[in-house]
């Protein structure tokens, strides 16, 4: 058996269960198994698979034809061009997140960031704020999540990314472990609601964890928690930075006005047109 063989079997297999993308995720399935990068997969084509490799690269396949998705699969995705160990302990970073990103960079921008303490609320696999130590190499960030898997996780990828002296992940639900203030608190909390999550896709509700994904009857649970923690753990003029779902700008634009601590409220829509990122200044007086 060799790899063209190998690889056009896996493409029938997972064409055949239905797989979206069936020759994608057979290549960046057997290119994690040779250990070999995707250029040097196609100009070896006719190189022969051990054995081993080969029993190895069908369990993973067939992983893949029952669902589970190939960041897993492989144990790794990519975010904000770095590389991220993953499994199923923490969520899978998403390309919409990266624009959670970017609207933080924004606001520190041409600022001096000697100083500049930034909390990151449920930070699974450390993605958010390990590519905020990256871009502001001068920033100091805490980063909190329930789940001592998902902190375990964060701490590996700090450490791959050469940012583990920028970041200290404390274990605790939402602001239990922190005290101080902010300049920017920055999330992606759970925003899927009950109803949503029974209609997800079975390769997000079978496997990615279900503590990172649900929030409440109408998915604004955690929203409403930060918006509120505001007033206690961010410094006059500082700014808070979520996450949410699509068709939920209503109510978390409703939740930054109903407590009185913000202005400058606005919100990022993704590339798809989606409202995705809700920004918000905590007011400099009164409050």
């Amino acid at each position: 058996m060799n790899i063209s063989n190998a690889f056009n079997e896996a493409i029938h297999v997972l064409k055949s269960s239905g797989c979206a993308t069936p020759r994608l995720d057979a290549e960046v399935i057997l290119s994690t198994c040779l250990k070999m990068d995707r250029t040097r997969f196609h100009i070896d084509r006719e190189q022969s698979l051990t054995e081993n490799d080969y029993q190895e690269f069908r369990r993973c396949i067939e992983r893949r034809r029952c669902g589970e998705p190939v960041a897993y699969i492989v144990g790794k995705k990519e975010f904000w061009s770095l590389p991220f160990e993953v499994n199923k302990h923490v969520l899978i970073p998403r390309p919409e997140t990266e624009i959670l990103v970017e609207e933080v960079l924004k606001v520190c921008s041409g600022r001096k960031t000697e100083n500049l303490r930034i909390l990151e609320i449920g930070t699974g696999s450390g993605a958010i704020s390990i590519a905020l130590a990256h871009e502001l190499t001068n920033a100091q960030i805490i980063a909190t999540d329930i789940s001592q898997d998902a902190i375990n996780v964060a701490l590996r990828n700090a450490q791959i990314n050469d940012v583990a002296s920028q970041i200290h992940f404390l274990l605790g639900n939402l602001f239990e472990p922190v005290s101080g203030e902010f300049d920017i608190i920055v999330s992606n909390p759970p925003y899927i609601s009950k109803e949503e999550y029974d209609c997800l896709p079975s390769g997000v509700r079978d496997f990615e964890p279900q503590t990172a994904l649900l929030a409440g009857a109408d998915g604004t649970l955690f929203h409403r928690e930060i918006i509120k923690a505001g007033g206690v753990y961010l410094k006059a003029g500082g700014w808070t930075f979520m996450e949410m779902g699509d068709g939920q700008e209503e109510l978390v634009e409703f939740m930054l006005n109903e407590f009185g601590l913000y202005d400058n409220i606005a919100f990022r829509a993704d590339y798809a047109g989606i409202k995705r990122v809700a920004i918000a200044r905590r007011v400099t007086t009164g409050g």
